[in-house]
């Protein structure tokens, strides 16, 4: 093939050109989608996604190809399937399964047998040719594991070359291209997803779902990523990116460097005159291209005085800028390409401890984050991915980490727009870490990939780094591959080799720990200087299970299974993991029984579950939090293990399949609020932890200690404090008073100059800690040898809580307020909220606190936002429940 050139006449090697023409429309303006079976192309630089398919099973339509891209084809009886999702997820919303969500109806309920055939996915497309104009075929991202394309009774392209889930394509087909229909068919063959390298053949680099969730019967088979027709003039632009010099520590300039590829489609030498904007500033040159080369146009220098720079949300706003390319060709544009950037700095280092740390702008930011996990049918959903944004914003979180599976262009836009970084990276334990099962065409597909998702990830400020390894690293080669790949979009943000304890040779130590913990710990255990504890940069770990509320767990287990979950720990859950490492629940059964008694239905399973996940999230995030600021042996980062599920599940997430928020949820955004007074559970210190870049005056702690029965034992409000920007400040610690009773409380209010209680924090705590096993050769956990009593909350008497509830609308927003008053002489322990239309709870609804505690002679107001369509019509109400006091409804009817 011809060489590729820079703009300055100097060559490209032949491979790199390849893997970017394989990357051709993301970053341009998207075309309007129009109505399945009617995508128009109407002339230059015009992009039109293909918006729905037909879908069919090669058994019943054959293989082929030529006839089945016929545009004279029937296909009226196929089925209709979103643009985006695997062929089981196509085939889920079209409704021709059943609901999957229930019991073991994913593995009852569809035959897999079904999958081991290809699947053929076919649009029409209307067109109208003109002379000079260019169409193709564009794939911004890969077909899993592999296709064939045909159009008009021709192949464009086999699984030869469209192969892999990531690697983007970009085909000709202008000579295909007829006036009036089209039709495009896509051949999808069979995926397998080796779940043990070590022991099953490993075809494809493709997406699992690995110990997360049980395994989609199809193998995640399908077209996940959007297809487009593209047109343009005689040349085309595409890859438009932005490389970024901020200057530190001032922040008050930067230098912009703008780079795009511009590809001759033409077998004529072509002058094309290429322009750009961004903001007020106009740049441009005249750009000689060969025939049928590419070259890269570079734009440097480019001055910005007094940047609008962009911080993560809890440090600052979001800014962006929009660049937009056009190239011209004799004075009439052939194309255009456009990105929005975000002026920003990351870097990470290690520090003397050999730990990660990341730098954001110059300030030291503190990872506190979580593990992202998309639909298991890799289904698109505009509204839900919303939902879970305002979750993750709602919840404090300042990271999400991808393991794989990386998610497609609106995912980084929310990220970009509400200030979440993110931290992707490739899989563990398939195909992507059996280096040694790789064939040459596997180290194609995985050089393409990061050229891929690097150009598809460049531009986005909320990148924070790559990891180019999960549990291993990659070994010499192919960590070269990755850093060459990565290396054609300019890459920035920091590349490290691996989530564990790893290393390799140009990318050097990981500096993170991999060390656990995925299943139950009491909260102690982050604490202690070892393994998983608040020390260093951990990138995946959590205490494991947790259990839905019962509202949610009715509508998806069975009841012989409600009747296991909490009768029989050492039965497998379907629920839970196929692995057995994760698959029952015995170390919890066990640590809820020792610590809070043994559950006496399953109402108590659920509530008593909600309290451990509560203290233990919220320790989690807290000791990470408090030891930022530690002169030896600093945390630098954790992510929960894991922030949601990709199928529902009754272990590792904040908040469950349903959107509905448990004590997990509120332990966690407890922790993370922005400016936060907490208990440290190793020497019982009071700290202060402000996660904004300003010192924060003028404060004030009272810490009171309670008796179950609501004796007050200890109560201090100590001197004015300050809480320094950025970091955590230790104040006095907490005495244990003499008699106190074996569980007690712990109320930690924090005001600011005026008296305003600006945090609250209730902790329910044993005069008999905790102890966990560090030394017991276990990765999934650290055995606990010692256990809290915590069995006094049984016994704290029946509470009156009395409560008044009203809504106000706002366009669709629905804000619910109540205000919860304690007249009685018995502590309300653990009241949670739920706005309810009839008897259903309206979720998803972002609470401003929930599973509140409050003494006699207290209030708390508490307020939901929602949207209206959740209501069907319903008036709402708040229902009311607490561990000891009694449920109740009020009404909460939209004024």
């Amino acid at each position: 093939m011809p060489g590729w050139r820079t703009g300055s006449g100097r060559r490209i090697p032949w491979l790199v050109a390849v893997l970017l023409l394989t990357y051709f429309v993301l970053g341009r303006p998207p075309g309007t989608a129009l109505a399945p079976d009617a995508v128009a192309a109407t002339g230059p630089d015009q992009v039109r996604t293909v918006p729905g398919w037909r879908l069919r099973s090669s058994e019943q339509a054959g293989q082929d190809g030529a006839s089945l891209s016929s545009p004279s084809y029937d296909d009226s009886d196929w089925t209709s399937v979103p643009a985006r999702s695997t062929v089981l997820g196509g085939l889920l919303s079209a409704g021709e399964v059943p609901d999957l969500a229930y019991s073991t109806n994913l593995r009852d309920k569809v035959d897999p047998q079904a999958f081991t055939v290809p699947w053929w996915y076919r649009t029409t497309v209307t067109a109208d040719p003109k002379p000079g104009v260019h169409t193709f075929v564009d794939l911004p991202g890969g077909v899993i594991p592999k296709a064939a394309l045909w159009l008009n009774g021709t192949m464009i392209a086999g699984p030869d070359v469209v192969a892999g889930a990531y690697p983007a394509h970009r085909f000709e087909v202008s000579r295909l291209v007829r006036a009036g229909t089209n039709a495009l068919a896509v051949e999808v063959f069979p995926s397998s997803l080796c779940l043990d390298p070590a022991t099953e053949p490993c075809p494809d680099l493709s997406i699992g779902f690995l110990d997360w969730s049980r395994p989609p019967p199809d193998d995640n088979m399908g077209i996940w990523r959007d297809v487009r027709f593209v047109e343009s003039g005689p040349v085309s632009l595409h890859g438009p990116r932005v490389v970024t010099q901020l200057a530190l520590p001032g922040l008050g300039s930067a230098e912009l460097t703008v780079k795009a590829e511009l590809t001759n489609n033409t077998g004529e030498a072509v002058t094309a005159g290429v322009s750009g904007k961004i903001d007020a500033l106009v740049f441009g040159k005249s750009v000689v291209v060969a025939p049928r080369e590419t070259v890269t146009v570079t734009f440097d220098r480019i001055h910005l005085d007094r940047p609008r720079v962009w911080w993560p949300a809890q440090m600052g706003a979001q800014p962006r800028y929009h660049l937009a390319l056009t190239a011209s060709v004799r004075g009439t544009r052939s194309d255009r390409a456009a990105t929005d950037f975000g002026v920003r700095d990351v870097r990470s280092r290690l520090n003397d401890d050999g730990d990660r740390y990341y730098l954001v702008n110059g300030a030291p930011f503190l990872v506190r984050g979580a593990g992202w996990a998309p639909d298991l049918f890799l289904r698109y959903d505009a509204r839900r991915l919303d939902d879970e944004f305002a979750y993750i914003r709602d919840l404090g979180l300042n990271t999400v980490r991808l393991e794989g599976k990386a998610e497609n262009d609106e995912f980084y836009e929310r990220a970009d727009r509400l200030g979440i970084m993110l931290l992707p990276g490739w899989e563990c334990c398939t195909k992507w870490q059996a280096y040694d099962k790789w064939t040459p065409a596997d180290h194609a597909v995985a050089k393409a990939s990061a050229v891929t998702e690097g150009l598809r990830l460049r531009n986005h400020p909320s990148i924070l780094g790559f990891y180019v390894g999960s549990d291993t690293a990659p070994p010499p080669a192919i960590e070269q591959e990755y850093l060459d790949g990565l290396a054609v979009s300019d890459w920035q943000a920091p590349v490290i080799a691996s989530i564990g304890g790893k290393s390799s040779p140009r990318l050097g130590p990981s500096g993170n720990k991999g060390m656990g913990p995925y299943w139950w710990v009491p909260p102690s255990y982050w604490y202690g200087k070892a393994k998983g504890g608040a020390f260093g940069f951990e990138a995946e770990h959590g205490p494991g299970p947790a259990i839905p509320e019962l509202a949610q767990l009715e509508k998806l287990l069975s009841p012989s299974e409600l009747a296991d979950l909490w009768q029989n720990g050492g039965k497998p859950q379907f629920h839970l993991s196929w692995s057995e490492n994760f698959d029952k629940l015995a170390e919890y059964f066990t640590a809820l029984e020792r610590r809070y008694g043994k559950p006496t239905g399953l109402a108590d399973f659920v509530e008593k579950s909600q309290l451990a996940n509560y203290e233990v999230n919220r320790a989690q995030f807290e000791a990470f939090g408090a030891n930022q600021s530690a002169p030896h042996g600093a945390s630098t980062g954790t992510i929960y293990w894991m922030l949601d599920n990709a199928w529902p599940s009754l272990f590792w997430h904040l908040y469950d399949y349903s959107m509905a928020p448990t004590g997990g949820y509120y332990g966690a955004r407890t922790a993370l609020r922005p400016l936060h007074v907490q208990y440290r559970y190793d020497d019982r210190a009071v700290a202060l932890v402000n996660t904004g870049l300003q010192d924060a005056a003028a404060l004030s702690v009272q810490a009171t200690v309670f008796d179950t029965d609501g004796t007050q034992r200890y109560d201090h409000t100590g001197d004015p404090v300050t809480a320094k920007g950025n970091a955590a400040t230790t104040l006095d610690s907490l005495p244990v008073p003499e008699g106190i009773s074996p569980t007690y409380f712990v109320r930690l209010l924090l005001r600011d100059a005026r008296g305003h209680v600006v945090d609250r924090n209730v902790y329910w705590l044993s005069a008999q800690p905790d102890e966990v096993d560090y030394q017991a050769d276990e990765w999934r956990l650290s055995p606990q040898t010692a256990y809290a009593d915590l069995t006094g909350l049984q016994r704290l008497g029946a509470a009156t809580v009395s409560a008044e509830a009203s809504s106000a609308a706002r366009g669709d927003e629905v804000t619910t307020t109540v205000t919860l008053s304690n007249p009685g002489d018995k502590v309300a322990f653990f009241l949670r909220a739920t706005v309810t239309a009839g008897d259903t709870e309206v979720a998803p609804a972002v609470w401003s606190d929930d599973y509140v505690t409050i003494w006699p002679g207290e209030s708390v107001t508490l307020t939901a936002k929602y949207r209206h369509a959740l209501l069907g019509g319903a008036e709402p109400a708040v229902r009311l429940t607490g561990v000891n006091s009694a449920a109740q409804e009020v009404r909460a009817a939209v004024r």
